[in-house]
């Protein structure tokens, strides 16, 4: 999602953005998206439109995170401009429009800000460590729908790209609810994780009929996982958007736990 959520630190290194008007370069994917992220293969259109909110990663860290958000503005151009925006002080490195049209907004080697407060895996500074894909959707507040085949697509396709770049661990692929589970719900439940991991990207379970811990135990076993527990409850309803959406319930029940720990192995 592409409203602020706090003060960031960090001047950009650059001062282009035209979202609108300005420096927009139309290219195949294949081609160099110079300063934006690398080669891109495939054949959806990749856009090089630069935000200039970023700055440079921590030394040192790898990217070893891949992090998923919808735009949750009533329209791609808002949603563009907000990212470009230096006084919005957000921003991805790429936007993915719905008719698969990708947007190379931020280099990845440097920090974009889309994460805000937010936790993984004990890991605090998520900006620092991921690469944030904003997929245009305008989101619960303003008429939240399904991702189009076209949108998926290109994404299947960016995603892969990034990985053999950045090597992760398929658990690290995740949504921004994932990282923020009591402040987002972004992608949310109309986002295909199953199908994403059917393409490589990501992971998905499927329950057994047994379990080995208790329903009370599942708090343990988000923690395990990567989730930040501090609200249990936020975390199990993160969860269940990722994993179990078609029921949200927030009830740490059997079932919520055997996928846990199917997803632990």
């Amino acid at each position: 999602m592409v409203l602020p959520d706090e003060p960031l630190s960090g001047q950009p290194g650059v001062a282009l953005c035209h979202a609108g008007t300005g420096d927009r370069r139309r290219r195949r994917r294949g081609d160099l998206c110079r300063g934006c992220a690398g080669a891109v293969q495939g054949k959806s259109v990749v856009i090089e439109t630069r935000s200039p909110n970023f700055d440079d990663r921590p030394e040192g860290i790898p990217v070893d995170m891949l992090v998923l958000h919808y735009t949750g503005m009533p329209s791609a151009k808002a949603a563009l401009e907000r990212l470009c925006d230096p006084a919005a002080k957000v921003s991805a490195h790429y936007m993915i429009d719905e008719d698969g049209t990708v947007h190379a907004l931020v280099a990845e080697d440097k920090r974009a800000w889309h994460a805000g407060v937010a936790c993984w895996r004990g890991e605090t500074d998520v900006n620092g460590r991921s690469v944030g894909i904003e997929l245009v959707n305008p989101g619960h507040e303003f008429g939240y729908r399904p991702f189009p085949e076209a949108q998926m697509a290109a994404l299947v396709e960016l995603a892969g790209d990034i990985l053999s770049r950045h090597p992760m661990p398929p658990g690290n692929v995740v949504g921004h609810a994932d990282v923020a589970p009591a402040r987002k719900q972004d992608p949310g439940e109309l986002f295909d994780w199953q199908g994403l991991a059917a393409a490589g990207i990501g992971l998905w379970p499927e329950a057994s009929v047994k379990t080995k811990e208790a329903p009370g135990d599942a708090a343990n076993l988000l923690a395990r996982y990567g989730y930040d527990i501090s609200d249990p409850a936020a975390a199990v309803i993160a969860f269940q958007r990722h994993f179990r959406p078609g029921r949200i319930d927030g009830a740490a029940d059997a079932e919520t736990v055997s996928l846990l720990q199917a997803l632990l192995g």
